[in-house]
C-alpha cells in the first residue's frame, strides 16, 4: 500500500493481524510503538511493525509525508483495528 499524509495528519492508534514493513518515500514522519521511545523517521528509513502492536504514525513536517507498505496479514482478516 502506498500512504500519502498532509503535514499533521495521523493514522491514530491501531494495530495489524500481522507484521507492517514500511519505507519513508517523502518527508518526516513520527513513529510512536507501545513500549518504545517516539522516533522521527525521514525519507530512505524503513520501519517495522510486529502484530498486534498498538503504534501511530503522524506526519510532522511541513510538507506531505509519502510511505509504502507491505503488510503480510491473513487472508480474510481487517488490515488494521483501531486500538482502544
Amino acid at each position: 500500500g502506498r500512504g500519502e499524509f498532509l503535514p499533521n495528519a495521523t493514522t491514530g492508534r491501531h494495530t495489524h493481524p500481522g507484521e507492517e514493513i514500511s519505507y519513508i518515500l517523502e518527508g518526516t514522519l513520527l513513529l510512536q510503538v507501545d513500549g518504545q521511545p517516539d522516533k522521527t523517521l525521514k525519507a530512505g528509513d524503513v520501519f517495522f511493525i510486529p502484530m498486534g502492536t498498538i503504534h501511530n504514525g503522524t506526519n510532522n513536517s511541513t510538507g506531505d509525508t509519502k510511505v509504502i507498505s507491505t503488510y503480510v496479514v491473513e487472508k480474510g482478516k481487517p488490515l488494521s483495528t483501531p486500538a482502544k
